[in-house]
């Protein structure tokens, strides 16, 4: 999850008491929250005080990052961050912000061929309710939710989509997809795992056979699977014979089966201002380049060789404070990781993307998936179970846990000491955030343990 506050806006007060100052909560890329009163005064990190008079844009700027700190600190917190009652804060705090009563409505879920699923739900629901409401819909046996998803996506005229993110279990999928106010904006199920060894078991129902076909179908038809001719005459006649488990063993054969791809965005590897197409699965991102001189190169970055990764954004200066449009102000996304490009070499690569929240979800989850097989977890088990009204998580989820921080690197250095020994490959969370990319802290590092050094046999 990624905390920052990089916009603040003054608001008139209510019954023409004076103005004051929102401090504008985004998580994960998006306004969640205006955040008006302090969390809790038994929380630590000590909430930052307020002030009696006007704070000046200089002080209105050191408050919105210690803010950041705030709520960055409380969510690595392994007790707090993945509790019901925080979860529970920015759900409410989400719903006030966007001034949604609580009320039975009906929710339009898509699936990947395009097919719309109609749900009853409350305004209130969590991600989990809805996502249990649409299993239901669909009679998708209770054993196969943990398979699948919900992600924001965003449409285009031709019918592809644009994924945003993954819905995480501390918002509302209707305010979240209402309060964007576009019809673009869609909720999409998909499948959540990436091994496509997973597959037999989803296929052992009929609703997870036809769920995992009609996505198949889909990455074929907008080009995410790569197929030859022939391969294409194969699909098409077995698609004609409806033999849907024969379809999907050819189309996982295929080049990219199971990837996620995203939009054109920018890189700085192997050289800054290159154009690239991103693609995740598989344990890795795969880069398709378009160089200066027009060529295109393609290569891979493997899950296992990054030792570290981060988020920043940022939003345009306007003079230490924001007006009436700061909170329409564009944030600027940057996913940069810390490569093992070679035995003794680790080098920083970025990439400059609106979908970088989503990037480094599909990179958390890659290895949280990793992590659980390791573990001997079985991702039927992932799927967060009700107990007593209160979601908790399951064995094998609860194996994965967060490792404590590295030392934060030196971003100006390409090269560190040798790294030839293995590294336990115990746990991970490496998704963090800082509001500055030239701002670099121990604290906006987290560790990859899923890191393997590379030995001179590997090279």
């Amino acid at each position: 999850m990624h905390f920052s506050i990089p916009e603040t806006e003054t608001r008139p007060g209510e019954g023409g008491n004076g103005a004051y100052v929102a401090y504008n909560i985004h998580v994960n890329g998006v306004l969640h929250c205006q955040l008006r009163k302090e969390y809790g005064a038994n929380v630590v990190p000590a909430f930052p005080p307020k002030k009696i008079f006007t704070l000046t844009p200089a002080e209105v700027e050191q408050r919105r990052e210690q803010l950041e700190k705030y709520m960055q600190a409380v969510r690595q917190d392994h007790l707090l961050g993945g509790s019901e009652i925080f979860n529970s804060f920015l759900r409410k705090a989400q719903q006030e912000t966007q001034q949604i009563p609580t009320e039975e409505v009906q929710l339009e879920v898509l699936l990947s061929n395009g097919q719309k699923v109609k749900v009853n739900i409350l305004t209130s629901d969590q991600t989990e309710d809805v996502l249990e409401a649409v299993a239901s819909k669909l009679d998708l046996p209770e054993d196969l939710i943990g398979y699948f998803h919900l992600f924001l996506v965003r449409e285009a005229k031709d019918g592809a989509f644009s994924f945003i993110r993954k819905l995480q279990e501390f918002e509302l999928p209707y305010v979240s997809v209402t309060s964007l106010h576009n019809p673009d904006y869609k909720i999409l199920l998909r499948k959540s795992y990436w091994d496509s060894a997973y597959d037999d078991d989803v296929m052992e129902q009929q609703v997870g056979l036809n769920l995992l076909y009609a996505q198949t179908v889909a990455d074929i038809e907008q080009g995410w699977i790569l197929a030859s001719k022939e391969q294409h005459r194969q699909l098409k006649s077995l698609q004609e014979k409806v033999s849907k488990k024969e379809f999907i063993r050819l189309a996982q054969t295929l080049k990219y089966y199971g990837y996620l791809k995203f939009d054109p965005c920018i890189t700085d590897f192997p050289e800054k201002g290159c154009h690239v197409i991103v693609g995740a699965g598989n344990s890795e991102l795969n880069f398709q380049v378009k160089l200066p001189n027009d060529q295109i190169k393609e290569g891979s970055f493997k899950v296992t060789r990054m030792r570290c990764w981060r988020v920043t954004s940022s939003v345009p200066v306007n003079n230490g404070t924001s007006g009436p449009t700061a909170g329409k102000s564009e944030v600027k996304l940057e996913l940069a990781f810390e490569y093992l490009m070679s035995k003794d070499r680790l080098q920083w690569v970025t990439i400059t993307s609106p979908q970088a929240i989503m990037l480094s979800i599909c990179l958390q989850s890659m290895v949280d998936e990793l992590m659980v097989k390791k573990s001997g977890g079985s991702i039927r088990k992932m799927f967060r179970r009700r107990a007593n009204g209160a979601l908790q998580r399951s064995d094998s989820q609860q194996a994965v846990k967060s490792p404590p921080l590295l030392d934060s690197p030196d971003a100006n250095r390409e090269s560190i000491a040798k790294v030839s020994s293995k590294l336990s490959s115990v746990s991970l969370r490496a998704i963090s955030h800082s509001s500055s990319s030239t701002d670099i802290r121990a604290n906006d590092f987290h560790g990859n343990f899923a890191f393997e050094g590379i030995g001179d046999e590997d090279l």
